[in-house]
């Protein structure tokens, strides 16, 4: 039988107040991506831009430099890059939903923006976070052009081509198929020549918010959070089995062990 692992609520709470100032210490927008354009470097982390985007640098802009200058910074307009209009005959662009500027920049010119992505007049349904919106190769769309870009139709996609398996494999699939039905394959297997990619960065971090979603919230178990007070300082511990790995019992103990001693100001069973 597999040893439980022991409930240890002041290392929990330490970890708790390490990574609250961790947050608190990390740098904000405008430290970050900070830029000193004599010496082509960024003064947070000493590094410098490479030699092929220093043109781009003098001559092209930020997005958030555009943002700060509009109404309601930007929220409904069109903007694209550079790069985009290089690459690319399709019209590609952001259409901005939503605005969270770094107020402690001397120019509101950092934060970050979410919008709509259209790439290659393809539209996507989801509301996604801008990426590189430090980058100097943003564009504004005018006005005027915004139907023009907005109306354009992507040509169909041609259909999809198939090619027959290799010998082996095509062997190794008919044995497989006639041993699990008992009966041999009606129609030749053949192999699409089509890659559906599904391990992007979006699949990932979707996969990281359903395992905290999921955490500790099996059916027969319960999961405790205490609001603690530590050096003037508010944190919220959460206690579950999905990590702990202790039985009920255990989390009743824990849950008059709070309710009883000084150092704890409320706690509660979600």
């Amino acid at each position: 039988m597999a040893k439980k692992k022991r409930l240890r609520l002041i290392a929990e709470m330490a970890r708790k107040i390490r990574a609250y100032r961790e947050l608190k210490s990390r740098p904000r927008e405008s430290q970050k991506y900070a830029l000193d354009y004599e010496t082509m470097k960024r003064p947070h982390t000493g590094k410098m831009l490479p030699v092929l985007a220093w043109q781009d640098v003098r001559r092209e802009t930020r997005l958030f430099s555009l943002l700060a200058g509009m109404r309601l910074f930007g929220v409904g307009r069109l903007f694209t890059r550079k790069s985009w209009l290089e690459d690319h005959t399709e019209p590609s662009y952001w259409q901005i939903t939503k605005v969270k500027v770094d107020y402690t920049s001397e120019n509101m010119d950092h934060g970050r923006a979410w919008g709509i992505l259209t790439h290659k007049g393809k539209q996507e349904s989801e509301v996604k976070e801008i990426d590189k919106v430090m980058y100097h190769d943003w564009r504004l769309v005018p006005k005027h052009m915004e139907h023009q870009i907005k109306d354009f139709k992507p040509l169909p996609e041609p259909p999809v081509r198939y090619v027959p398996y290799p010998p082996l494999l095509r062997a190794m699939l008919l044995a497989q198929y006639k041993k699990a039905v008992g009966s041999v394959v009606a129609e030749e297997p053949t192999l699409p020549l089509k890659r559906d990619v599904l391990l992007n960065k979006d699949y990932f971090r979707k996969q990281e918010q359903e395992t905290q979603r999921t955490e500790g919230t099996a059916p027969g178990w319960c999961s405790i959070s205490l609001n603690v007070t530590y050096r003037s300082m508010p944190f919220r511990l959460t206690f579950s089995p999905g990590w702990t790995g202790v039985n009920e019992r255990t989390f009743i103990a824990v849950k008059r062990m709070a309710c009883s001693a000084n150092w704890w100001e409320k706690s509660c069973v979600a």
